[in-house]
């Protein structure tokens, strides 16, 4: 096999592994962002929750104002209703601390419905705080795995380009500016096997004439039909595994 056809083969692995690398590194980024923009609806669920557990409490500490307002007012309109000159006084306190009374059963029943809804509430927040609290920790450990395997990646990208680098080195320039011309043009995929007289990536069968001139491994020669570098991969020589021949009963005989 041509050198320069050798070159590309490893040329194509190397440029493979290392567009690979380039897409996990890209993507790990995207992936925490995913997994943190599902935490932060998750947390601003929990502060709603939140939210509306303080409101309920603020209404409950407001009901009790109200509530001693209307106690207050109730014993003052007491002392007043002593000192009513007419019972036409008398019935205008009487009405007035019924009303006060009445208020106050409706901050009581409000209170009662308040803790009604509270205590699903509390139920509710506790459970979304400790799934939270988990999903925070799952978070912070997937960061430290993703920002490991970044590095990782990087480390491997490195070697590989450096590989690459001594690699293509020898190359003939005329296939290099080729093999570069088909990668960009290729989806990355530069370089083909033929299998069974096809293209392994267009799958077009080649001309005989031609598979004839590609097996003799002699020279870059490209597809036809998708123009990229084609390489054979010849069988593998059967050797038939004789072993050692059966003594016949005469040669027997005769060593004895």
């Amino acid at each position: 096999m041509v050198p320069d056809l050798r070159i590309a083969i490893e040329l194509q692995d190397l440029d493979s592994r290392i567009r690979d690398l380039q897409n996990e590194v890209a993507s790990l980024p995207k992936h925490i962002a995913a997994i943190e923009k599902v935490l932060e609806s998750h947390i601003r669920r929990v502060e709603a929750d939140k939210a509306a557990l303080a409101a309920n409490q603020r209404e409950r500490k407001q009901l009790d104002v109200d509530i001693q307002t209307q106690e207050q007012k109730i014993s003052r309109l007491k002392d007043q209703m002593l000192q009513a000159k007419t019972n036409e006084q008398y019935a205008a306190f009487k009405h007035e601390i019924d009303y006060c009374e009445a208020e106050i059963r409706k901050c009581e029943d409000s209170i009662l419905d308040r803790m009604a809804e509270s205590e699903p509430l509390e139920q509710s927040l506790r459970k979304a705080q400790a799934a939270l609290d988990e999903e925070k920790r799952q978070v912070e450990a997937e960061k430290k795995v993703a920002r490991e395997r970044t590095a990782e990646d990087k480390r491997q990208l490195d070697e590989l380009k450096k590989r690459r680098a001594e690699v293509v080195a020898p190359m003939t320039s005329a296939v290099n500016r080729e093999y570069e011309r088909l990668r960009r043009t290729r989806k990355g995929i530069a370089i083909a096997e033929v299998i069974e007289g096809r293209c392994g990536a267009c799958n077009m069968t080649l001309r005989l004439q031609f598979f004839q001139d590609l097996r003799r491994l002699d020279q870059v020669m490209y597809c036809e039909t998708c123009g990229r570098i084609l390489f054979y991969t010849p069988p593998p020589v059967e050797v038939d595994e004789i072993g050692p021949a059966a003594e016949s009963p005469e040669s027997m005989e005769t060593g004895r």
